[in-house]
């Protein structure tokens, strides 16, 4: 179907101004821009029970971590998510809105790891972190009033590469992740895809975001080749908990993130996959603009609540 009349309007008000891409600003520039244009599309905040900024210990220095708390009620199913940005851009700051709005809906504990990014910080260091926050969640699951048994990991784009990966090397650990939730996620470094080659709007994310992206992450592209990196290259996914992959029709990212729901389910693994159409890639950060977003953040929340709250 055609681009959502909604987000082809953003589209065109970009046009109109003459847009500079993110991939051709510094990266101040960028990271600023990226975080006000998702503050606009984000809308208000949804009020949250309570809202506590900590810390936690990173591999090589504290990492602040944000945790949204739905209820006075414990303990609580646990969504540990990973904000988007290319490993890049981005912050705790970036998932507010998102993460308020799955805490609310799926009546579970939100905790938000800021973990490091690159080019100053490359592959692994986020990987690392976010490795470090999900062990950190588990070992002070009474502290938080989580349950550590009803943990899941998400994320969209560049956080969704993360929970897949953070899920890769929980089977490896004996970490508890009861579910994972992947939202338009990256899962293998120059993949050659139809929609990669497809999606080369200026206005839009396109091929070239993510070769930006991919750049900044991977001083040595030979890394790309690590399951760590591209999880759709890994040998063997069986075991992998329960997954939702959600993916939009206009994003160079769709058909990667539909052939790793697609080897997961060869693989044994239960997984929910749906493409929004119209949509393009960052919609789901969108809910203040579009109904589209909205329903999406819906559909995970929902999930998590088979997953890890009432259903579990």
């Amino acid at each position: 179907m055609p681009l959502d009349p909604r987000f082809a309007a953003m589209r065109d008000e970009r046009v109109r101004r003459g847009a500079t891409p993110l991939y051709e600003m510094t990266l101040d520039e960028a990271r600023a821009a990226d975080l006000a244009d998702i503050r606009a599309a984000a809308g208000a905040g949804e009020p949250v029970h309570e809202v506590t900024d900590r810390t936690f210990p990173g591999p090589d220095d504290d990492r602040p971590v944000r945790i949204y708390r739905p209820s006075a009620d414990r303990p609580l199913g646990t969504l540990v998510y990973f904000f988007g940005g290319g490993w890049t851009l981005g912050g705790i700051d970036t998932s507010d809105g998102v993460c308020r709005a799955l805490a609310n809906a799926a009546g579970c504990l939100v905790v938000t790891p800021g973990y490091r990014l690159a080019p100053e910080h490359p592959f692994p260091a986020a990987v690392n972190d976010c490795v470090a926050a999900v062990s950190w969640v588990v070992d002070h699951a009474d502290e938080l009033g989580a349950d550590p048994g009803r943990i899941a990991v998400g994320g969209d784009s560049a956080g969704g590469n993360l929970a897949a990966v953070v899920s890769l090397l929980a089977r490896e650990r004996a970490l508890p992740i009861a579910a994972q939730i992947l939202v338009y996620p990256n899962t293998c470094h120059h993949a050659d895809t139809e929609s990669l080659r497809d999606n080369h709007d200026r206005y839009l994310f396109n091929r070239h975001s993510v070769d930006w992206y991919w750049h900044n992450y991977l001083p040595d592209p030979a890394d790309g080749r690590d399951p760590r990196v591209s999880p759709l290259l890994a040998h063997d996914l069986s075991g992998l908990p329960p997954a939702l992959v959600i993916t939009a029709e206009y994003d160079p990212l769709r058909d990667e993130g539909e052939e790793y729901a697609e080897r997961m389910r060869q693989a044994g693994v239960p997984v929910d996959l749906t493409r929004y159409d119209g949509m393009a890639h960052g919609f789901f950060t969108m809910s203040g603009v579009l109904p589209d977003a909205r329903r999406a953040v819906v559909q995970a929340a929902e999930y998590l609540r088979k997953t890890v709250s009432d259903g579990a």
